[in-house]
């Protein structure tokens, strides 16, 4: 079943309710609801997570955690699927959303390298933080929205076949 294949995959209750960074959420941590794998837990989880991910700022998995508890979403998903923005792929996705936002401000995009370290935030994100922002909750909420209808979908096409294949095999077994 599909349960079973989130299960695999991500972490614990326990991990992430021992996770040293989530500590501040004290006892929301142990809502049950917060760990329950169902088509809206799920759903909602994505579209935390993915937007999360298009956030141009540190420590979005706290963030993550902190609107899926807000929203009830399954916590570990959500805070899972921040890791869409991992050191590989945030150049291309900042980058991508920065041509996004000074498209839509109709400002010139000029490029730029990213690079992690204080100097160049101090440096260069002041001349690109209004594109970059902007392309980034434009990209969060459309991302994180196509991320909500397809998990939707998928679930309600899994269950579907799930019904359907369960309905061959009974008719199969009649005389």
């Amino acid at each position: 079943m599909l349960k079973q294949v989130f299960q695999k995959y991500f972490p614990s209750p326990q991990t992430i309710q021992e996770h040293p960074s989530l500590q501040f959420l004290g006892k929301l941590l142990h809502d049950p609801n917060l760990w329950h794998l169902n088509r809206r837990s799920i759903s909602r989880a994505f579209i935390v997570g993915v937007f999360c991910a298009f956030l141009p700022m540190p420590f979005q998995m706290v963030v993550a955690a902190v609107i899926g508890i807000m929203v009830r979403s399954n916590l570990p998903i959500s805070i899972g699927l921040v890791w869409i923005s991992n050191p590989i792929t945030i150049p291309p996705i900042f980058y991508f959303t920065y041509l996004v936002g000074a498209e839509i401000l109709d400002l010139p995009s000029r490029p730029f390298e990213i690079e992690l370290s204080v100097e160049w935030a101090m440096t260069e994100l002041g001349a690109i933080w209004k594109p970059l922002l902007l392309g980034s909750l434009i990209c969060g909420v459309i991302f994180s929205s196509i991320g909500y209808i397809g998990i939707r979908l998928f679930w309600r096409w899994h269950v579907i076949r799930h019904w359907n294949k369960r309905k061959l095999q009974r008719q199969q077994r009649k005389p």
